[in-house]
């Protein structure tokens, strides 16, 4: 239940009794870490040398900015502070939705191998020193009675006009009495230690659920406003309760099975989900003020521009800046902008105008630049405007002026996208062009690897029949490609000299365009860019495992300058069955804004559906050629770090070869002064790029955000799966530079340290025992776990070094959807489907309690789609769907459903289309079979269990979570 529209309850920022100030604990960070990110903004790697520039002079330069705050890297006891005590009034309780019912029975593990084998590490001491923190343990559940509610009053069909903020509540979790919570080494940053807490299973009765409360208001209505100035009760919070305990002693754990913790009490991000969708989903969500916080993701609705860049183009970790930079450092929240320039919008909303302007280009500020905006206000009877980025004053050329209102606002306000829309795009004039010249329409050129294993796999043929249906103009050359290579030897190849024909070959016709790679080997013969096979499993968990990242000589970093310079995109397909390298081949296609498509062990048979879906699908896909990015912001704040699929020539603008419409950059930003809480900060995102058809363009997105000095307002606007897009990409570019192990300690640390700072100044009184976490960010424990244990965190000798680096490379160009869905799978229960109705069933939380032997379930996390069939799934559903007698005679070798003309199965594939729609991978399918071998794989996207390589379950990662944040406290 994260952002629903009810009452705008205020926020607090005051002293809490029996909590005192943050000691030592909360500090010191070594002297290299900064807030929010990670690792040494300088290495080598991230800032590559400067290249050949390109024309950026239309771009101008940015605000003119000081230097940031002194000691932003400094964290310590001095800038906690604590607002005046308000007297508080009793917190409210809500009510709320019993949690999901549709839980099948749990079934018994595949293999005793899968079992989780717990050491007994913690020692006698810690865990009575841990028992004594964690007592008073008597809670109210998550269950009935106790989640706040997620409807809207029926009776306020307009009220997403208005701004729709929850009142700060919390979600509080207490932890059973002498839990002997995982040491925080052994656990979660060694993640192939197993922890040391008991297995925690369902529990039946949960009491203690609170009534409702009769004064509770009704949501605000349209004319509401959001910045409220006095501020009234505490924060209300539901609170949860383990009535169970954790075994006291090691001794114990080989007893008769102990009380557990139901899994049901601890917040589900399914529910989370499932309420937004219930109170948003469907409905129109207007852009018309600034701070408001967008519906999830998750949730289908229908976004009308109305002065703010639609969340499909712009998504914010927090929609409320701290004003300070001691309150930044204090809450250590990022603040970032999830950017995604050319998203693709539905059909049902309105695609961006076009602003032309002739000759005279597009109105910037003199000053810092920045494009005419519904930001900028018009004043001396509209001769005049002030900007809202730099407050200069500028002259409204005579061709645009118009006359103001009575409110000060231009007549022809509504007739002007740029003044009164978030996001829109400008005509560029030949000063945006290179050399002053209109840009040619960029090409497409197709580089097929045909060496001996790429023949006769019948790769190169299935290739050149695709493009012979995609581009129809082109000459029998095609045909004869196969037939002029058919009695290839030659097994050795070459990589990097492909890339710099391709990139000379643009040059010469004088236009950007696309390079697509077909190559399935390690470039072994000589020749630049030849590569060896470092594959060394002794590096991992070392220092020098950070090196397996990298790429292996420099020359590739080189040719990927050179190629962002010329404008030339490299996409990537890659046909491996052995080490290929990927930080090395994949550097080009990540510098240049491409994308790397990887099918190991390329069958003809079972594979050439996803790779044909994935090409064709890539070269229809909505691109901008020879790109440019900027991104301004009022005063006060400024763009720090961009983490994505990009090349940064210098530390402002954002430089790619081509920009598609699965691309996403994230982008920090950091205080270097005092906030304005009247004008909020204001941030606008610049592309400048040449179309498909040659034109060169201007995309502009606009967005406002509050600003508060109170802590609760921040904490209340954040979006938990902005947070985990941004935690997920630092975290993947810090691993060039540090070691896995402190990356993983600073996620840890700073989730711990968010947590508690929300605790000490937001949250009601209560006993220490009591997690207590804000209701916008209940769920980011999960999302952050499963961060911790992806497999690009995780160094085990059994994932592969180029499965690592593949997945790295892939999440950090993700946008929040995509991230969202990559680190908490969807999992559908399809054994009981309601063939009348069009819907999608509900999913379940991604565990191994949820599934059932007399069930079936699709498994989705945007790369990868699974069919787990339970031993005893229902005999006509397997014969609707395979058209076989019973479950042992399901064949798992195939990777698509028959076609068959029965209900079960037209509704069973219209499912799998409408999860595989809109996504940047196609996802092939794989049926696993109940406790069978590649069941292994299938388990590990149940991201809230025990990972088999040994990371802690969602369960054990509160605690450890608690215990760090209960430190902080003491």
């Amino acid at each position: 239940m994260s952002q629903q529209g009810y009452v705008a309850a205020p926020p607090y920022s005051q002293s809490q009794p029996g909590i005192g100030g943050f000691s030592a604990g909360f500090g010191p960070p070594s002297p290299s870490l900064h807030y929010g990110h990670y690792g040494d903004p300088n290495s080598s790697y991230s800032a590559p040398q400067p290249g050949i520039p390109k024309s950026t002079a239309p771009l101008g330069s940015s605000a003119p900015v000081g230097p940031p705050p002194p000691g932003t890297h400094q964290f310590n006891q001095t800038n906690f502070h604590n607002g005046p005590s308000v007297p508080g009034q009793q917190p409210h309780r809500f009510q709320g939705p019993p949690p999901p019912s549709n839980t099948g029975p749990s079934y018994a593990p595949y293999s005793p191998q899968s079992q989780p084998a717990y050491s007994n590490s913690a020692s006698t001491s810690s865990t009575t020193q841990l028992a004594n923190q964690l007592n008073s343990m008597q809670l109210n559940s998550y269950g009935p009675g106790t989640a706040p509610s997620s409807c809207m009053s029926s009776g306020h069909p307009t009220s997403f006009q208005g701004p729709q903020l929850p009142p700060p509540t919390q979600q509080q979790i207490a932890l059973p009495p002498g839990s002997q919570v995982p040491p925080l080494a052994n656990n979660v940053n060694g993640l192939g230690a197993p922890p040391s807490l008991p297995p925690m299973a369902r529990q039946d009765g949960i009491t203690g659920s609170v009534p409702p409360n009769p004064n509770l208001g009704q949501p605000p209505g349209p004319g509401y406003h959001p910045q409220q100035a006095n501020y009234g009760p505490q924060m209300a919070g539901s609170q949860l309760s383990y009535p169970g305990a954790f075994p006291g002693s090691p001794a114990q754990l080989s007893g008769p099975p102990q009380k557990k913790l139901d899994p049901d009490s601890i917040p589900s991000p399914i529910q989370v989900i499932e309420n937004d969708k219930a109170s948003r989903g469907g409905q129109i969500y207007t852009t018309n003020l600034k701070g408001q916080v967008p519906p999830l993701v998750t949730t289908d609705c229908v976004i009308q521009d109305q002065g703010h860049a639609s969340p499909r183009y712009i998504r914010c970790t927090t929609y409320c800046f701290p004003s300070s930079s001691d309150m930044a450092k204090q809450a250590r929240i990022p603040l970032a902008a999830v950017i995604q320039p050319f998203a693709v919008v539905p059909t049902n909303e309105a695609p961006l105008y076009v602003v032309n302007h002739g000759e005279t280009g597009p109105i910037r500020c003199n000053r810092c630049k920045a494009y005419m905006c519904p930001f900028m206000q018009f004043i001396e009877g509209g001769r005049r405007y002030q900007c809202g980025f730099c407050n200069c004053i500028n002259d409204v050329p005579p061709f645009f002026f118009q006359h103001l209102d009575h409110i000060g606002r231009r007549v022809d306000h509504y007739e002007r996208p740029e003044l009164s829309l978030g996001s829109y795009e400008y005509v560029a004039t030949l000063d945006y062009c290179r050399n002053n010249k209109p840009p040619n329409p960029p090409a497409y050129i197709f580089m097929i690897d045909v060496s001996h294993r790429n023949i006769n796999s019948g790769l190169v043929k299935l290739i050149c029949d695709e493009l012979k249906t995609l581009l129809d103009k082109l000459p029998s050359l095609l045909d004869q490609i196969p037939e002029m290579f058919a009695d290839t030897n030659e097994s050795e190849t070459i990589f990097a000299p492909v890339i710099q024909a391709g990139m000379e070959a643009l040059k010469a016709a004088e236009c950007a365009g696309k390079l697509y790679i077909f190559h399935s080997s390690l470039p072994t013969a000589e020749a630049p860019g030849k590569l060896r096979n470092r594959d060394d499993k002794k590096l991992l968990n070392t220092d020098k495992e950070k090196t397996l990242f990298q790429p292996q000589v420099n020359s590739y970093e080189a040719l990927a300058r050179d190629c962002v310079a010329n404008g030339c995109c490299v996409n990537l397909f890659l046909f491996p069955n052995q080490y290929v390298d990927v930080a090395s081949m994949g550097l080009v296609t990540m510098y240049t804004g491409g994308t790397l498509y990887k099918y190991n062990n390329f069958q003809l048979g079972s594979d050439s559906p996803q790779f044909l879906s994935d090409l064709r699908r890539d070269i229809v896909k909505k691109t901008g050629f020879d790109a440019i990015m900027r991104v301004r912001t009022s005063t006060g704040f400024r763009a720090t770090d961009f983490f994505g699929a990009v090349y940064m020539n210098n530390t402002t603008d954002v430089e790619m070869a081509a920009v598609d419409c699965d691309k996403a950059v994230t982008v920090e930003f950091k205080h270097d002064d005092k906030l304005n809480e009247d004008t909020g900060a204001l941030i606008q995102c610049a592309v400048l790029y040449t179309s498909i058809s040659g034109q060169r363009r201007l995309r502009i997105h606009n967005i406002g955000l509050n600003c508060s000095s109170q802590l609760a307002d921040v904490y209340k606007t954040c979006e938990t799966d902005a947070l985990i897009n941004f935690f997920a990409k630092s975290a993947f570019k810090a691993i060039l530079s540090q070691p896995l192990k402190t990356v993983r300690e600073i996620l840890v640390n700073q989730t711990a340290h968010m947590l508690a700072c929300y605790r000490k100044n937001c949250a009601s009184p209560s006993a220490v025992s009591q997690l207590i976490l804000p209701d916008a960010m209940k769920v980011l424990p999960v999302y952050l776990n499963s961060l911790l244990k992806s497999c690009t965190l995780v160094g085990r000798p059994e994932i592969p070094t180029d499965e690592r680096t593949y997945h790295r490379q892939l999440v950090m160009a993700m946008g929040v959807a995509d991230t969202q869905l990559y680190f908490y799978p969807q999992l559908l229960p399809i054994h009981s489907l309601d063939l009348k109705s069009d819907a999608v069933p509900a999913a379940v939380r991604c565990s191994e309690e949820r599934l059932s032997e007399g069930g079936a379930f699709i498994l989705a996390s945007g790369l990868s789609m699974f069919l787990w069939l339970g031993v005893s799934a229902p005999p006509e559903l397997i014969q609707g769907l395979f058209n076989v007698p019973s479950f042992a005679h399901i064949s798992t070798e195939a990777t698509l459903l028959p076609d068959l003309d029965n209900p079960v199965s037209k509704k069973l594939k219209s499912i799998l289309e409408r999860i595989q729609s809109h996504k940047p991978y196609t996802m092939k399918l794989i049926i696993v079979k109940q406790r069978e071998q590649p069941e292994m794989l299938f388990r590990q996207f149940l991201v809230e269990d025990k990972s088999i390589y040994g990371g802690a379950s969602y369960v054990d990662f509160l605690c450890c979570v608690h215990k760090e944040i209960c430190q902080l406290l003491s």
